[in-house]
């Protein structure tokens, strides 16, 4: 699991949309000779997003239009995008809004964040006026988007449980078979620690509380520290 490095946990969302991991996804829509080619990208920052718009300006150097949107943070607070020479309102704006209304989960949410699209035109000789533009950058980023894969990037609560060195193999492997996400177990001197991560709500944290004490017959109490966000991919 991939932790971001830009992101800070002081924020209102827990949980948001990201494509998976490095992946660079690339998608070519043809339009009455003109070719849209669409690239998606998760980043971390506006910076990163930037950069990896020019780095594919250079690629396309060639290129009528090197157009753009992005969105960062877990609440969505940084969009930006850009026409590149398109007519105003025809590129960005609806590359930008195709981000926003993307269902990646199965429930319908539209949470997806940390993501450039970058969509590349060829001119083809046919201009396709206003409206024919924007449903082709629109087009291109959607299309794109459906050769993605997707990760749930989830703020989780860090919780350990001190066993016995003895024990805690029995105790990881049954927290594991009733649904807790370990982290993994450090065997100190005094005995071992077992670190789990679960999802920063106080409905998860209480029943993870519950499964503890059953587990342990009792024995055992939850030591709740910082919070982190791990990736986890959908099924």
């Amino acid at each position: 699991m991939n932790s971001p490095q830009d992101i800070a946990v002081q924020t209102r969302a827990n949980r948001y949309t990201v494509p998976h991991g490095t992946e660079e996804y690339e998608h070519l829509l043809e339009i009455k000779r003109s070719e849209f080619i669409g690239h998606i990208k998760q980043v971390s920052s506006q910076d990163e997003a930037r950069d990896y718009i020019e780095s594919l300006r250079k690629t396309y150097h060639d290129a009528r239009h090197v157009c753009s949107a992005f969105v960062v943070g877990a609440d969505r607070d940084v969009q930006r995008s850009s026409d590149d020479g398109e007519p105003a309102g025809t590129a960005g704006i609806p590359m930008l809004q195709a981000l926003l209304a993307r269902q990646s989960r199965p429930d319908g949410t539209t949470d997806l964040s940390d993501t450039v699209a970058v969509v590349v035109r060829y001119f083809g000789g046919i201009k396709l006026g206003a409206s024919g533009l924007v449903r082709a950058y629109t087009d291109a980023v959607a299309q794109t988007l459906d050769a993605a894969s997707f990760d749930s990037r989830e703020r989780v609560r860090v919780g350990v449980v001190a066993a016995s060195h003895a024990d805690a193999g029995r105790l990881e492997n049954e927290m594991r078979a009733c649904g807790l996400n370990v982290l993994g177990t450090d065997y100190l001197a005094d005995g071992a620690q077992i670190s789990m991560g679960v999802f920063d709500c106080t409905e998860d944290l209480e029943r993870a509380n519950e499964q503890v004490v059953t587990i342990t017959a009792g024995a055992g109490t939850v030591l709740w520290g910082d919070t982190r966000w791990v990736d986890i991919p959908f099924n």
